[in-house]
C-alpha cells in the first residue's frame, strides 16, 4: 500500500522550510503518537528543514534511517485500519509502501491460544556487510528478522516460542504501561553473530552464534525491593546502548539505576550511584559518544514512589559523564529553568557523528531539542508536535 504525505503550513514550527531538499550532513528522524517528521540541516546544524508529517495520525514508535545505504527508511506504526505494520521508504522518505509482511508470531497448533504482535517497538540494521538485514523487537517480546531490507519478517532464533524465555516475558499486562517490550537489540560491529537484546521486563541476553542460543547477562543488576534478582522475570532494563568505539563496553538506563558492562566480565557495576542525590539515577534513554566510550550522556527523570516519570522538580537537564561513569555533570543551559514537567521515552534521545557531536532529544510534550556542543547549551528546534516517541539521527545519502 502506497501512503502519501500531508504537509500543513503550522508543521513547520520554529524551523526553516525553504529551499528544495539537497545533500544535508545530519538528518532527524522522529516519532511519534500521531505521526513522523524529519529535520534536515547542513553541517552547521543551525538551520533545519521540517519534512512532514508522514503517516499524520498513525502511532510511530521508530523511524530509522539504513546507513548502509543512505536511503532506505524503515517506520514501525501501529495504524487504526491496518494494525500493526511497518513502513519502507528506498528514496529517503519522499514516498513509502507498506511491508508486504510485517512481523508476526508463528500459528500455534489448532485449540492453543497464540500470540499477536500489539506493535512493532523497535528496528536494528544489522552488520555492514549484511545488506538489507533487518531485526525487529516487538510487543509483546518478539524477535524478528528480515533478509530484503524490511518487505518481509519472519520470527527469529528461538526465543519468541521457548518456553522458559515465555516464562520471563511475563504476561501481556505486566510491564510497561503501553506492553511489555523487546527492544536493544545490539550487533557488535566485528562480528555479526554477537547479538544482545534487551526485555521489558525479562532482562539482558546475549547470543554468540547468531541467535541460536542466548543467555542471561544480569549479574549485579537491581531489581525491585521485594522481587528475586535471580529471575530474569524482574529485571527491567529500559535502554541498553553498545559503545561504537569499544564494542566491549556496554552502558545501561535500567528501572533500578544507570550502569555499565566492561566485557568479557558479565558483572554489571552501578555507576549512577555518583549522581546528585536530589536527581537520582532513574530515567528511560542512554545514549554514548560515537568516539569516546568513557563519554555518555543519560536524561534523569523523577523515580519516586508514585513514579511521575517528569523532569525532577519540573527542571529538566542532561547529565554526562566523561569518565566511564565516575563523575557526572549537569547541562541544562538553554532548557527551561521551571515547570517544565515533561520526560524523554528510551528511544528519544540519540546523538550524530559530526565534530563535536550533535545531541537530539524530544519530549512527551512535543518539543525538539537539539546541543550542537555535545550537551552544554540547548536550543528548541521544533514545538507542538505529537508526544514523541523517538529520535534518531543518520545521513541521507
Amino acid at each position: 500500500m502506497a501512503t502519501g504525505k500531508n504537509k500543513p503550513n503550522a508543521a513547520r514550527n520554529t524551523v526553516s522550510a525553504r529551499g528544495k531538499r539537497a545533500h544535508r550532513a545530519v538528518t532527524i528522524l522522529v516519532g511519534t503518537r500521531k505521526g513522523a517528521w524529519l529535520y534536515h540541516a547542513d553541517a552547521a546544524r543551525g538551520d533545519w528543514r521540517s519534512d512532514g508529517p508522514h503517516f499524520l495520525g498513525h502511532i510511530i514508535n521508530h523511524v530509522v534511517l539504513d546507513p548502509r545505504d543512505g536511503k532506505t527508511i524503515l517506520a514501525a506504526a501501529k495504524t487504526g485500519h491496518l494494525g500493526p505494520t511497518l513502513f519502507r521508504s528506498v528514496d529517503g522518505g519522499r514516498s513509502w509502501k507498506e511491508a508486504a509482511q510485517p512481523p508476526a508470531f508463528a500459528p500455534t497448533a489448532r485449540g492453543q491460544a497464540g500470540r499477536v504482535v500489539d506493535h512493532t517497538f523497535w528496528l536494528t540494521p544489522v552488520h555492514s556487510n549484511q545488506a538489507d538485514v533487518w531485526y525487529a523487537g516487538t510487543s509483546p517480546q518478539g524477535l524478528f528478522r528480515s533478509q530484503d531490507g524490511g518487505v518481509s519478517w519472519t520470527p527469529f532464533s528461538c526465543i519468541n516460542d521457548d518456553a522458559q524465555y515465555r516464562r520471563w516475558m511475563g504476561s501481556a499486562q505486566d510491564g510497561t504501561p503501553d506492553g511489555p517490550k523487546l527492544h536493544s537489540i545490539l550487533i557488535d560491529p566485528r562480528d555479526p553473530d554477537h547479538l544482545y537484546f534487551a526485555m521489558s521486563g525479562g532482562g539482558v541476553h546475549e547470543s554468540v552464534d547468531g541467535g541460536r542460543s542466548f543467555t542471561p547477562l544480569l549479574d549485579g543488576l537491581d531489581v525491585v525491593e521485594g522481587f528475586d534478582a535471580a529471575q530474569p522475570t524482574f529485571h527491567d532494563p529500559h535502554c541498553v546502548r553498545l559503545c561504537p568505539s569499544n564494542p566491549d563496553r556496554l552502558y545501561q538506563q535500567n528501572h533500578c539505576g544507570i550502569y555499565r558492562l566492561d566485557r568479557p566480565a558479565r558483572q554489571w557495576h552501578r555507576i549512577g550511584q555518583r549522581m546528585p542525590k536530589r536527581t537520582g539515577d532513574i530515567g528511560f534513554p542512554m545514549v554514548v559518544h560515537p568516539r569516546d566510550a568513557d563519554l555518555a550522556w543519560v536524561f534523569p527523570m523523577d523515580g519516586t514512589q508514585v513514579w511521575p516519570r517528569t523532569s525532577p522538580a519540573g527542571q529538566p537537564a542532561v547529565y554526562a559523564t566523561r569518565n566511564g561513569g565516575q563523575t557526572w555533570q549537569r547541562y541544562d543551559s538553554g532548557l527551561p529553568q521551571r515547570q517544565a514537567w515533561w520526560t524523554v521515552k528510551r528511544q528519544a534521545m540519540s546523538a550524530d557523528a559530526l565534530e563535536p557531536v550533535g545531541l537530539y532529544f524530544g519530549t512527551t510534550s512535543g518539543e525538539l531539542w537539539m546541543s550542537a556542543d555535545e550537551g552544554r547549551t540547548w536550543r528548541c528546534i521544533a514545538q507542538h508536535l505529537p508526544e514523541i516517541y523517538s529520535v534518531e539521527t543518520g545521513v541521507l545519502a
